[in-house]
């Protein structure tokens, strides 16, 4: 019997970045579909989140990230650049290009049935620490190759029409929050959320549960 969960994800959270390996071998080995729906991230979402903070949430952030990559054999730093923007006089309140033309391309790769390849290479360009200046130059064309998708064809439809991918985002976001949490990763299985890459087992848990096979 062929599962399947959704997947909303954020360009922008190391969180994200850290389950994807997992959630990519556990697609490949086990009949189980991933349906991809990217959204903004909380600082594009809710910036007024940051304004009230405790000073003491991001360096346990950075700890936390750093310990949780180290943990799992993965290679981390934060991105150069930030997907999102923050200005001294507008906070994140301000144009966001990068993170705003990811996840449009994450939608149009999830379009193409390949969603968790592109999530995978992308999210490796930004969060390896292996590159600087992601954005520019063949670096996401170079993920989106390797993903199995057609970069120019790719980027050329999310150029053309911004704002019907926005839309998609927009109710990714609807469907999120209504599926019980606002926070990435989330992945949602049979109406259930399991919010965090710290839910991977308890999710795969309860698709065994279902009958979760490996693939023939």
């Amino acid at each position: 019997m062929s599962l399947s969960f959704d997947l909303y994800w954020s360009f922008r959270s190391p969180y994200s970045y850290l389950v994807t390996p997992r959630l990519s071998e556990l697609t490949e080995r086990h009949d189980v579909a991933c349906q991809v729906r990217p959204v903004y991230p909380l600082a594009v979402r809710t910036p007024e989140f940051f304004d009230t903070r405790d000073p003491l949430w991001t360096p346990y952030l950075l700890r936390d990230i750093a310990r949780e990559a180290e943990f799992l054999g993965l290679p981390i730093r934060w991105p150069r650049p930030d997907p999102v923007r923050r200005t001294l006089e507008q906070g994140y309140r301000t144009e966001q290009p990068h993170i705003h033309r990811l996840t449009h391309l994450g939608v149009a790769a999830a379009e193409r049935r390949l969603g968790l390849p592109f999530l995978r290479e992308v999210g490796h360009v930004i969060w390896s620490g292996e590159v600087d200046d992601w954005h520019l130059g063949d670096h996401l064309a170079g993920a989106a190759e390797r993903a199995g998708l057609d970069w120019r064809e790719l980027s050329a439809s999310v150029d053309a029409d911004p704002a019907r991918y926005a839309q998609i985002v927009e109710r990714n976001q609807t469907d999120q929050r209504a599926a019980g949490h606002w926070g990435v990763p989330m992945m949602v299985f049979n109406g259930e959320p399991f919010f965090g890459q710290d839910r991977f087992d308890q999710l795969v848990w309860r698709m065994r549960q279902a009958g979760l096979a490996e693939r023939q």
